[in-house]
Order: C-alpha cells, then structure tokens, then sequence
C-alpha cells in the first residue's frame, strides 16, 4: 500500500498478475475549510495516526479482496469505524491502563519513583513482546516483507535512482518515517510525560493518561517530522532506536514483493 499526495494505491499479486487499485483521498484537514485546524503542529500527529489506521484497515480489506478476485470490498464504513475502535480500545487497555494499573499496585513497596519506572517499563516492555510474538506468524512474517519492500522503493526514490526491482534491492529496509518509529517515539515521550505530570489517586493516574495522549501523539509527529528532515545531520543519533526497531517489524522482501510495492509507488505518484 502506498499513499501518495492526492490517492492511496494498494497492489495485490493474484497468481502471475499484479492488481492495482487506486482511489483518491481527501485528508480530513482538507476535506472542509473549517477543518483546517487540524494541520496544526501539536494537533496533526493524533490526526495522523487516526487516518493511517483507518487507511491500513481498509488496504487489509481491500487486498485480501483483491486476492480473491473480488470487485468490491468487503467491510462497510461502518466495520472499518467498528474495527479501528477496537483497536484503538484494545491499545489504550494493553499499553495506556495495564501499565497504569501495576505501576499504582507497586507504589507500596517502590514509592513513587518506582511507580513511575515500573510503569514505563512495562509499556515498553509489553509493545516489544507484542512485536516479537506476532513474528511468529507465518503471514504476519510475509506481511512484514512487503512491509520492507514499501520502505526500499521509498528509499530508491527519494535517492533519485530509478525504480526497478535491482535498484530499489540494494537500498534499506529502513525509513525513518515508519509508523514504527513513530510508536517508539510516543511510547518514550509517555514515560517521561506521565512521570512529570505527578501522581495521584487511580482514577487521577488513569484519567490523565487518556487526556495527555492526543498532546504524547503530536509531540511524536512533530518530533519524526523534524528528526527526517534533518536526518543527515545531528539528528542521525536521534532516529537510530527508531530505525533498529524496524528491524522487527520489516523482513528482507524477495524481488516479487519488491515489483507489487514499485506497482503500487508508480500507480499514486504517475499524476505528479
């Protein structure tokens, strides 16, 4: 899947022939003048982040019907809205509340120093152990691959090198843009907001936690945003957790995967 500045495009290999389908998409920030507001620094990142998965739900979607030579895709507004909500909420209750929880059950025997590291080591802890157990799945393990091969074709073009499957191979599975960077960076930007913000009651720690994420998630675009544009100075030290992360969630893609995400690339960017 690939998002360019006016579509979103998402190629499918279905036995020897690989399927694009490419729809335009209007960013909520444009699709009303009065929404404007919402490419405002600080507020664009949990803008973001909503969009992407919204638009990560609908590829899935629209993919796997594409595989099976479907015209139209299954789920309706109302199931991606359904579907994104409980991932949201499944989000919030693994890594926002359980870490919470135990960090408030700890502060008998750790005072509130040790509250707030258990807190924030459990959070990292349980979004690494979530990466390393859905890696062992096969498919999840395939979708990773492809997941590489995005990142290479991006890189070759931002290289300015043509886009052929032996240009885009020698180039890194890596971006610094990664929406898994862009986890990491939120989830560390957490641990050091939550501990400021003070401690209190449970329902003052819950409570707060919910209310700073919209504040955690923009400050975490806002910091991918600049750390990416000044990659090639200072700021290479700052991006490099991010990138060995990424590690993880990419695998080394075979030239196959490379030709469907190059497909994909040229379907959103042939208007520009």
């Amino acid at each position: 899947m690939m998002r360019g500045p006016e579509s979103v495009a998402i190629a499918v290999r279905s036995g020897d022939e690989i399927v694009v389908s490419e729809e335009r998409y209007t960013s909520w920030a444009d699709s009303k003048p009065w929404l404007k507001f919402l490419k405002w620094p600080l507020v664009r990142g949990t803008v973001v982040l909503f969009e992407s998965m919204v638009i990560g739900v609908r590829a899935l979607n629209l993919s796997a019907a594409l595989a099976m030579g479907e015209e139209e895709e299954g789920l309706s507004g109302m199931d991606i809205f359904l579907a994104v909500a409980i991932a949201f909420l499944f989000g919030i209750a693994l890594f926002i509340l359980l870490p919470t929880w135990l960090g408030h059950i700890t502060r008998v025997w750790l005072g509130v120093w040790g509250q707030n590291a258990v807190e924030g080591v459990t959070r990292l802890g349980l979004f690494l152990g979530y990466l390393l157990a859905i890696r062992c799945f096969q498919d999840i393990r395939r979708v990773f691959q492809y997941h590489g091969a995005e990142h290479k074709v991006i890189n070759t073009f931002e290289d300015g090198a043509d886009l052929t499957v032996a240009e885009a191979a020698k180039r890194s599975r890596m971006h610094p843009s990664c929406g898994t960077s862009f986890l990491l960076v939120v989830l560390v930007i957490s641990i050091v907001i939550f501990a400021i913000v003070g401690n209190g009651p449970w329902w003052y720690r819950f409570g707060s936690r919910l209310v700073l994420l919209p504040v955690i998630a923009g400050l975490g675009y806002e910091f991918i945003r600049y750390t990416r544009l000044h990659r090639n100075s200072v700021c290479s030290f700052l991006i490099a957790p991010g990138l060995w992360l990424q590690n993880l969630t990419t695998g080394e893609p075979d030239s196959g995967m490379l030709e469907v995400a190059i497909s994909a690339f040229r379907s959103v960017y042939s208007h520009t």
